[in-house]
């Protein structure tokens, strides 16, 4: 009887073992991967262009007179705030008191020639001539006085100065821009900042809209500019069109040259937008996707990433018309067709 009940065992463990050895359970393959999904939703956002610039001086100077002649004085140095017609440099004025002299005799002699010319001793021809003469010499005094003189053109600040006193100037370029100079100034209560901006933007861009600076000099740091205008003009290697932008800087905090981020906002559009945590990475790739919940089943979205807007990205794809679940939790282990469950809060 003791046999009998043993073979029995043995016989059972066998069997059993048989079974699972034969036909393996894979208990993952039907395992339900729990998620946590929300609704696809549409939300009306704000079209912001980011872009980086360089900052400019809204005026920049390189002052030189016109004609080669030795410096008398630089009464001027680098970082020197001038007025509006401070004196900044004189010349030698030697060929000037010169040109002033002929100037003064020939208008004694004009003087001399109206008796002459009442009285016929000199014709009408020649007094035009003298006359003429004069006019020519007025012209030229002026241009060596202004020459002689260099005066500020603007309120501003001196930047850079590349001669000495007693230097001989000659109108030939000298400085990094190419041009010649005895002194540089430039203005900076306000600043000139200009970006590209894709073609399709030109019906959007208005003069006075707002854009946003900021420096990694002031970080966390946000300056204020206006559109002053676009030009009229698209560049056809790059689709995109200059805007000019004005930037108020009364304490001269940001300086010309600059390196600057700047955002604009050009109006709103209907965009689709996803919590930032639901979008997976591709690893090894710049691929990006988003799992929804398909009637239990996980479905895979690839899609391109738009703005950011706080904790939400704009997405960009076809295959999403809003309203579809969502997976913003379990997402991570999940692969394309895997059977899942949602889970509450």
């Amino acid at each position: 009887m003791i046999g009998i009940l043993f073979l029995t065992g043995l016989f059972s463990c066998a069997n059993k073992e048989s079974k699972t050895v034969g036909n393996p359970v894979n208990e993952s393959a039907v395992k339900k991967q729990p998620v946590r999904v929300v609704p696809v939703q549409k939300e009306e956002v704000s079209i912001t262009e980011k872009l980086t610039a360089n900052i400019n001086a809204f005026e920049e100077t390189y002052l030189a007179p016109s004609l080669s002649g030795r410096i008398r004085n630089i009464s001027v140095d680098v970082n020197d705030r001038v007025v509006k017609g401070q004196l900044l440099v004189e010349m030698d004025r030697t060929q000037l008191e010169q040109t002033r002299v002929q100037y003064e005799n020939l208008k004694k002699d004009l003087q001399r020639m109206d008796t002459l010319l009442e009285s016929g001793t000199v014709t009408e021809q020649s007094y035009d001539q003298m006359k003429t003469q004069i006019e020519v010499m007025e012209v030229l005094l002026r241009n060596l006085e202004e020459n002689t003189r260099l005066r500020a053109p603007y309120d501003g600040i001196i930047s850079g100065k590349y001669f000495n006193n007693g230097e001989l100037f000659s109108p030939a370029p000298n400085t990094p821009s190419g041009k010649a100079a005895i002194v540089s100034m430039v203005r900076m209560d306000v600043l000139k900042v200009y970006v590209n901006l894709s073609e399709k933007y030109l019906p959007e861009i208005k003069r006075g809209m707002k854009a946003f600076l900021s420096t990694d000099v002031y970080p966390g740091e946000t300056f204020i500019g206006t559109v002053y205008r676009a030009f009229p003009t698209i560049d056809p290697l790059t689709r995109t069109f200059k805007v000019e932008l004005h930037v108020p800087n009364p304490l001269e905090r940001l300086r010309p040259g600059m390196f600057a981020r700047v955002s604009i906002e050009l109006g709103k559009k209907e965009a689709t937008v996803v919590p930032a945590i639901s979008i997976v990475h591709q690893t090894g790739t710049n691929d990006r996707y988003i799992f929804i919940n398909n009637n239990g089943i996980a479905k895979k979205i690839f899609v391109q990433s738009g703005d950011r807007f706080n904790d939400k990205i704009e997405i960009i794809t076809d295959e999403i018309r809003g309203g579809e679940a969502l997976i913003i939790a379990g997402q991570n282990n999940l692969m394309d067709g895997m059977p899942v469950e949602v889970v509450g809060d």
